[in-house]
C-alpha cells in the first residue's frame, strides 16, 4: 500500500476537525510520550523510574462499610 501525499493532507484535516488547532500540540506531546513509554516497555528498560501511585492504590480498601446479606 502506497501512501500518497494527499492521504496525509486528508488525515491532517480530519485530525484538525476532531481535535481543533488549539489542542493539536497537546495531542502530539501525548502521543510522543506514549510512544516513548511503549518503546521502554518493549525494550525491557528496567532503569525507568516507577510510575507514581495514586491514593487509591496506596490506601487499603475499607471493608467495614460493606453490608453482608
Amino acid at each position: 500500500m502506497d501512501i500518497q501525499p494527499w492521504h496525509l493532507i486528508v488525515l491532517l484535516i480530519i485530525v484538525l476537525l476532531l481535535f481543533g488547532a488549539k489542542r493539536l500540540p497537546e495531542v502530539g506531546r501525548s502521543l510522543g510520550s506514549s510512544a516513548r513509554e511503549f518503546k521502554k516497555g518493549i525494550s525491557g528498560d528496567e532503569a525507568a523510574p516507577p510510575a507514581e501511585s495514586t491514593d487509591a492504590e496506596s490506601k487499603p480498601a475499607d471493608t467495614h462499610d460493606v453490608e453482608h446479606h
